[in-house]
Order: structure tokens, then sequence, then C-alpha cells
């Protein structure tokens, strides 16, 4: 379950004065050398992999349909040429569910020392606490959780048949994610309660890394990036933790002609799975997440909801997330 919080800064009136005088205006695109070869990103072929993601059902954890994608994945992934593995653990749920858990990990170019590492989460929300029907039902998650898998899917096809870039690529689709409490949960829960009990594979992979010594130049999280008209803010944690990264793929967005996507416009902290892989992996990480501080909804209105489903997903949305983050690691 993801949530935010808002922070208020105040800048001295000199400081922004200075600021403009010796810094470009913050929509201006810096100049990037352009990579002698990307390859292209087949947002149709991104499509069909959330709607083989979607067949299953809810991908809860402990389900037929969870284990059933957890094969089809993996399958996928060897498929294109990675060298896979699953991290296997248990974990208990905030209610005490022990739900059985697998990250799956995916790698290119093992024998490279300079690794960039992209990951989104493949399970789905076991309720939709957030809609006002079957509110105890699973959801599909086509978006939360799909589309980010979707997008990883197409680029480690593409890897495989056509060019590698010249850095090592891992692949993490972390597993129990959304598991987390109900919207309500915490007003029936004491105070004292701190436990977090969402991003549980996020949380277990970053204190035992499938390779004990394993450490990546920087990393891009990918979670809910295929609704249609999707609205990607520089999050607070990835400004924090990564902000030359979260410049260049920001700008790397406006070069390819995907500036409504990409806004130039700054957002509060987000708890995701990259605020573990950033404070306790210790690997700088950037979160592309759709949001919107000004709106009710902030997470959009199918958030947690049952109509995150197909017919929310668009090619152009996939196609610019896409686009960008080839863009990006393919300039390494």
């Amino acid at each position: 379950m993801k949530k935010y919080y808002w922070y208020y800064m105040a800048f001295s009136l000199i400081w922004l004065l200075m600021a403009c005088q010796s810094n470009p205006p913050e929509t201006t695109v810096e100049e990037q050398s352009v990579p002698s070869y990307i390859p292209n990103f087949n947002a149709d072929s991104a499509y069909a992999y959330i709607e083989a993601q979607v067949a299953f059902g809810p991908r809860v954890p402990n389900s037929a349909a969870h284990q059933e994608c957890q094969d089809y994945l993996v399958d996928k992934l060897k498929q294109f040429g990675a060298e896979v593995q699953l991290q296997s653990f248990e974990a208990t749920a905030y209610n005490g569910t022990m739900l059985n858990l697998n990250n799956i990990i995916a790698s290119y170019q093992p024998e490279k020392a300079k690794r960039i590492l992209l990951a989104a989460h493949w399970d789905t929300r076991p309720y939709a606490d957030k809609d006002s029907v079957r509110t105890q039902e699973p959801i599909l998650g086509a978006n939360d959780g799909a589309s980010g898998v979707a997008v990883l899917l197409e680029m480690a096809r593409v890897m495989n048949q056509d060019s590698l870039p010249d850095v090592g690529v891992d692949i993490i689709l972390f597993d129990g994610e959304d598991y987390g409490e109900p919207e309500d949960y915490d007003e029936l829960q004491p105070e004292s309660s701190q436990q977090v009990y969402w991003c549980l594979g996020s949380q277990y992979w970053a204190k035992n890394k499938h390779e004990p010594r394993y450490s990546a130049y920087y990393g891009i999280l990918l979670d809910m990036v295929g609704a249609k008209n999707a609205t990607f803010y520089r999050e607070g944690v990835s400004r924090q933790a990564a902000p030359s990264i979260v410049k260049r793929i920001w700008d790397a967005g406006h070069q390819l002609g995907h500036g409504q996507y990409f806004i130039y416009k700054d957002s509060p902290d987000i708890v995701d799975d990259h605020v573990y892989v950033n404070y306790q992996a210790k690997i700088p990480m950037v979160n592309i997440i759709e949001h919107d501080p000004a709106s009710e909804f902030y997470f959009a209105r199918y958030h947690h909801t049952h109509a995150d489903d197909m017919d929310i997903i668009s090619r152009e949305t996939l196609e610019a997330v896409g686009e960008t983050v080839m863009y990006v690691i393919y300039q390494e």
C-alpha cells in the first residue's frame, strides 16, 4: 500500500533571485549525448504482457493465480535470455497470515561490474479497499503491478533480440508490495504499531541481496506506468536519493516528446519499493509512479479499485515510459 506525506518548503527571495540568475529555468532540457543506437520499444508487445498477467486473475500471494503468473514470468525472462533466479521467503502479513513470496531476479551480462537495476512489483492488491462495491475482493491490477512488469518484459525481449546496452542490467520483480493494511486499518490498530506490512519483497531483498556484495550504479522503479493520460511527478525520495538520475530521466522524457507524462514538478515522498532499495540497500533508485499531488485521488481514481483493469491501459503511456527508460540506460 502506498502512502505519501506532504512537505512544505520555504525559499527566501534572495535565494530565488540568485537561482534564477545562475540556473536555467526548471523546464529547460539539458542537452544530452544521443546514444549511437537504441532498439525500438514495442508498445503492442508490452500491452500483450499486461493482458497475459491479467488473464491469470488477481495475483494475490498464496493463490493459484499468483503461482501461475510466477511460472509465466520466470519462463518469459528465461526465454528472453536472462539468467533467472527466485528469491523465496516467508513474511507475516498485517493480519497474521503467513505469505509465501518470491522475488524474481533476472540478470543480463552478469560479468559486467557497472550495473543498472530495474524493478517493479508483480503481486496485486488482495482487496478493493478504495472501491464502493466488492471491497473485500481482490483487484486485477492491470496498472498497479502488471504495467511495470510488462514494460520490463518488453525491455528484456528487446535486449535479447536486438542489442544489449554497455552495462549489466538486473531486473527484479518484487513480491508482496501490495499486501498492506486496508485503508481503515490504522484506525483499528494501537498507535505504537510501527511495522510496515507493504513492500515486503523489497524489504527482504534489501537485507538479503541475491548477491551479498551486489550493487548498482542506480536503479529505476516502475509502478503504475500504463494508464491513460498518466502523470509522473518528481517524487520526494527519488529527488533526495538520486537527483541527477531524476533529472536525466525527466529530461530524456522531454527530449523524446513525452513531456505531457514526465512533469517538471516536485511531489512529496511516497513509500514504495524504492525506499528500501535507497536506504537499506544503499542503491540510489528513482520511482516512476503515476500520481498527481493536486488531485483529490492522488494515485488516480482507479487506484485500489476494480476499475484497475485493461480498460484504463494505454499503449501511448507504455511507449512513453518504455522509450524513456531504454533511452536512459542505453546512454551508459
